[in-house]
């Protein structure tokens, strides 16, 4: 919507972070979703058939090609058929306040970060945990999170690169257990597709997708095991979910190029 009303207006942008900064902005200050630059970055710079690096540090973009050898796989969006209120009513928004609350408990104790991200060290994160985590449990679960899925981000992007899809599919689970387990970010349906398909053989990895309470789960699967997926879902999410019996889909998707304005149509 933005670029086509900068088309539409003649409005030329220098730097296409520009774009991504003012979908923000209204998110933020209009809507009231205290979201980050993620999805849109992702929504305007995705190249087809590439993995996209986003370092939110320096917002440098890097196009990470799959390694040579890999398995042929699909990714499966398993829509719950919830509806889920904005980010801004949601358990997101009172994580975001958790992180940002051990963060400023962190900076009062004399730890120089300026996110939880920050701690990347183990000695540090061990230190934190150690001190902290008795009299904040539940912050330090988050912290717990964000620490061991900045490692699984890594292990992720080494295998990738190097064509095991396997181990792609493996770390994405692993994650999936970590936003239900420590972020607490997950939910009933969410958790429930990803049970269904965890049983699939062929099934590479599962767990739950967006900013979590409701939504869709997504899943790593071998190419010739798309159809045993869908079977499994409209076999047993009903029978287990059945207020959204009619509502349910499992779409097969594909990474293709970011948003662009077509020339010529206005």
């Amino acid at each position: 919507l933005i670029l086509s009303l900068f088309d539409a207006n003649g409005i030329e942008v220098k730097k296409q972070v520009q774009i991504v900064d003012l979908a923000q902005a209204v998110e933020n200050d209009y809507i009231g979703s205290p979201c980050g630059k993620l999805d849109q970055t992702m929504v305007l710079f995705a190249k087809e058939g590439m993995g996209t690096y986003y370092n939110p540090k320096d917002r440098s973009i890097e196009y990470v090609p799959i390694g040579k050898g890999a398995i042929d796989f699909r990714i499966v969006v398993l829509d719950t058929g919830t509806d889920r209120p904005g980010l801004e009513k949601a358990t997101y928004a009172v994580r975001r306040r958790q992180c940002e609350e051990l963060v400023a408990i962190l900076q009062k104790a004399g730890y120089k970060i300026t996110c939880l991200a920050d701690v990347k060290d183990e000695a540090l994160y061990k230190k934190i945990m150690n001190q902290f985590g008795g009299s904040h449990a539940d912050l330090c679960d988050r912290l717990n999170y964000i620490y061991h899925a900045q490692q699984r981000f890594y292990q992720m992007m080494d295998a990738w690169r190097s064509g095991d899809v396997e181990k792609v599919g493996a770390i994405f689970r692993q994650d999936g257990l970590g936003l239900r387990d420590d972020y607490k970010i997950s939910g009933p349906e969410l958790e429930t597709m990803c049970d269904i398909v965890r049983t699939v053989p062929g099934v590479l990895g599962e767990r739950m997708l967006g900013g979590g309470d409701k939504g869709a789960s997504g899943a790593l699967v071998r190419a010739e095991s798309v159809d045993a997926v869908k079977q499994a879902v409209d076999a047993a999410y009903p029978r287990s979910r059945p207020a959204f019996a009619n509502k349910y889909a499992a779409h097969v998707c594909k990474v293709v190029d970011g948003v662009r304005v077509y020339e010529g149509v206005l």
